[in-house]
């Protein structure tokens, strides 16, 4: 009664308002009278019409910028993934995307595409975004920045980090001198070009160095520790001289510069003595979530929109301010963590890809036509790898570290990066370096940044000392050794009870590692210890209390994927145990077991489609990387589906075929490990026909009569489904469940789906 009652009042409201708005505008019609206005009545124009204010709407300045929106950041998606599948740091890609994006090569090819979509016009638009990007991002990079650990082992990184920087400038200074009169634009002083090649020279991407010692797992070592320590300290001081450079390219004189360098140390004092001091006091305040609120995230947001603006205003660029901002917010790692995911999304996903494009736009590697000019290209690189890899590596050689630390520390410090792309920008815009000279330096900035990680495997190779991803402890083969791979410290106790259950009574005969990798995207370098921490205590303290021998493995990489299916394949491991991979209509069980994300185009799975690795129009029970880790793991894997598992007393196991012999075997492991109760299904009288699958059945049956029990009724009761801890099926099986759309799956109890 009460539908029928709302339906009444929509239909009488809705349509009552409707008839009296159509009456006001008809009656309004007859106001027009000699006001002047003309009505379009030629039929045939209607379409035209359309299509003419279509037209005007996509060349609207907003309907542009969205349009370039969108396509960079696709196209630096792309770009970073394919970089991360090849070993790279994805911001290698999207700067790489930047260039593809501009006159160099779409530019160059399609011109006419390249003018719709970046019309000069539209660039200015461009630019300011892709700098408000870019004060937030060093907002970022500054709050990643840990002062502590500066102060605590900053005597070696220190004079690793100065002679870092002194020597690349003073040879890129010398270069300038002989380039000056061929490169420098007319009526740039040699002290300004000279200045700008020496800090170019001298700058090492901080950000880039720490995600790569983070996904080579050097963060926890001696030498991952120098590293990011020599970067920040590197970071600081570059900034710093970065800053009097612009001061006195803008003055115009060094004595000139001096009243704007006073002004700028005057300020550094204020933000340091009065302005650090008031924010730590209102982060500690408010340290937690819940107490970030608006007003709060005002007041942090405030202080570096006054930074950088006064840092604009003195004349040492607002980029200085931002990272000025970001290092002195209070040092409490939780609150800067919180902080960070509220800026880094925006900065780093939507607005620094704009940069990378804008950069790319002024990048014309088609005027480096002659083969003298990719010979000074050459020589720049030459000086940029000779000032910054050897340098390092000498100053790290000198305070003690060995010449494998040394060179590894030398190749981390020559990753320039993005960070090598604000200080060319900075001079491009100041009129210091030509178009020319930009260009050859940011080829140099992709290269040095691309030879890092070929480097670091090289002197790894030189020095016999190659880094395995199985652990020491699971080396020995005459273990059953089983792998959990795990997502959250709550799925990783599920798996550990799996496996443990297999495993229990096997003593030193058995061993469970326990692993968990984080997207080096995803985690910051002063996060790491903490992230691991809560990662693993809760899953090492659970193997405590079930007295299972476990080892427990954490890594931050750039392809989760792929470092489980080697970790796997390495270890050659008997068991890989996984979670199923969250689905987008995760909350039902119905959303994982049908596998809605393979709607979603996948570049692994596209390629897997047309190089006939697999069925062009299969669809796979799975998420994408459980189906990726199915396809390449070498040993039997298990995928876990939990439905509130609490124990592993009483498990169904439905056989469907002869090929589903095999789940006999884990039945008998959990008999014997765990005392658990079995109940198969003889699903379609393979047991019953089989005398290989009777014969292990009886065997169970002398040693645990009670334990295994055969059923051969067909269907299935939602009680005694509601009884069961943990259904073991097959996974051919699990797929012609699925596709036979199984009244009784969504009854089932947790799941683990066995790939043989």
């Amino acid at each position: 009664m009460n539908n029928i009652k709302n339906s009444l009042f929509y239909v009488t409201v809705i349509g009552g308002f409707t008839a009296l708005i159509y009456w006001v505008i008809s009656k309004g019609a007859a106001l027009e009278v000699g006001r002047g206005i003309v009505h379009k009545q030629i039929e045939s124009n209607h379409w035209n019409d359309f299509l003419h204010s279509m037209v005007e709407n996509l060349q609207h300045p907003l309907a542009i910028l969205l349009a370039q929106i969108v396509t960079i950041i696709l196209v630096a998606r792309l770009f970073g993934w394919v970089f991360r599948k090849i070993g790279q740091p994805s911001v290698i890609g999207e700067m790489i995307a930047g260039i593809v994006l501009g006159p160099s090569l779409v530019g160059m090819y399609f011109p006419e595409f390249s003018a719709a979509l970046f019309p000069k016009e539209s660039l200015g638009n461009l630019q300011f975004l892709s700098q408000i990007g870019l004060i937030l991002f060093m907002f970022v990079i500054g709050m990643e920045l840990d002062l502590k650990v500066l102060k605590n082992k900053a005597h070696d990184a220190v004079v690793i980090s100065h002679a870092s920087i002194v020597i690349p400038f003073a040879l890129g200074l010398s270069l300038a001198y002989f380039i000056y009169h061929t490169f420098a634009p007319v009526g740039v002083e040699f002290a300004s070009f000279g200045l700008f090649m020496g800090i170019a020279m001298s700058i090492t991407a901080f950000p880039v160095l720490a995600r790569i010692v983070q996904e080579r797992g050097m963060q926890k070592t001696k030498l991952g520790t120098i590293a990011i320590t020599c970067a920040a300290a590197d970071d600081i001081t570059a900034w710093c001289i970065l800053a009097v450079v612009i001061a006195i390219v803008k003055a115009g004189s060094f004595t000139s510069s001096l009243y704007v360098i006073g002004l700028a140390i005057l300020y550094v004092i204020i933000m340091l003595k009065i302005v650090r001091p008031f924010l730590k006091r209102v982060g500690d305040l408010n340290s937690t979530r819940e107490s970030l609120n608006k007003p709060v995230v005002a007041i942090f947001f405030l202080t570096l929109l006054f930074s950088a603006y006064a840092s604009e205003l003195i004349g040492i660029h607002a980029l200085f301010g931002a990272f000025l901002a970001g290092a002195i917010m209070p040092e409490n790692n939780k609150f800067r963590n919180i902080f960070i995911e509220k800026v880094e999304d925006v900065a780093i996903i939507v607005l620094l890809p704009l940069f990378f494009v804008f950069t790319g736009l002024r990048t014309q590697i088609g005027l480096l036509n002659d083969p003298a000019l990719w010979k000074i290209t050459g020589l720049i690189i030459a000086v940029a790898v000779a000032g910054k890899f050897l340098g390092s590596a000498f100053a790290a050689k000198f305070v003690g570290q060995s010449w494998k630390d040394s060179l590894a520390i030398g190749a981390l410090m020559n990753t320039r990066g993005l960070m090598e792309l604000v200080v060319l920008n900075i001079g491009y815009d100041l009129g210091v370096l030509s178009t020319e000279i930009f260009t050859m330096m940011v080829i140099m900035a992709l290269v040095t940044t691309f030879m890092t990680g070929p480097a670091l495997d090289f002197i790894g190779f030189i020095f016999k000392d190659k880094v395995t991803a199985v652990p020491q402890e699971i080396g020995n083969k005459s273990k059953y050794k089983i792998l959990l791979s795990f997502a959250t410290p709550e799925r990783g106790k599920k798996l550990l009870k799996i496996a443990n259950s297999l495993v229990k009574k096997q003593g030193d005969n058995s061993i469970v590692t326990a692993m968990h990798l984080s997207l080096s995207t995803e985690i910051h370098s002063f996060d790491v210890k903490d992230h691991e921490r809560k990662m693993l205590v809760p899953v090492i303290e659970e193997s405590e209390r079930l007295n299972q021998n476990m080892v427990s493995v954490f890594k931050v990489t750039n392809d989760i994927d792929t470092d489980i299916i080697e970790t796997a394949n390495q270890g050659d491991y008997d068991l890989l145990l996984v979670g199923l991979g969250q689905s987008i209509f995760d909350g039902t069980l119905l959303g994982k077991i049908l596998g809605f994300t393979t709607r979603i185009v996948n570049p692994d799975r596209l390629i897997d489609k047309f190089t006939g690795k697999e069925g062009l129009f299969e669809n796979s029970p799975f998420d994408e990387r459980t189906r990726h880790i199915i396809l390449k793991s070498k040993m039997p894997v298990g995928i876990f589906i939990d439905k509130e598992l609490e124990e592993v007393n009483q498990v169904f196991m439905p056989i469907f075929t002869k090929e589903d012999s095999f789940l006999i075997e884990y039945a008998k492991k959990l008999i014997n490990n765990n005392g658990s109760q079995i109940t198969v299904l003889d699903a379609s009288g393979e047991v019953k026909n089989t005398r290989d699958i009777q014969e292990t059945i009886r065997s169970i049956e002398q040693i645990a009569p009670n334990h295994i029990m055969i059923m051969h009724d067909r269907t299935i009761k939602k009680e005694f489904l509601e009884n069961q801890n943990l259904m073991i099926i097959s996974l051919d099986s699990w797929k012609k469940l699925i596709e036979s759309q199984s009244t009784w799956l969504n009854n089932t109890p947790s799941v683990l789906i066995l790939k043989p």
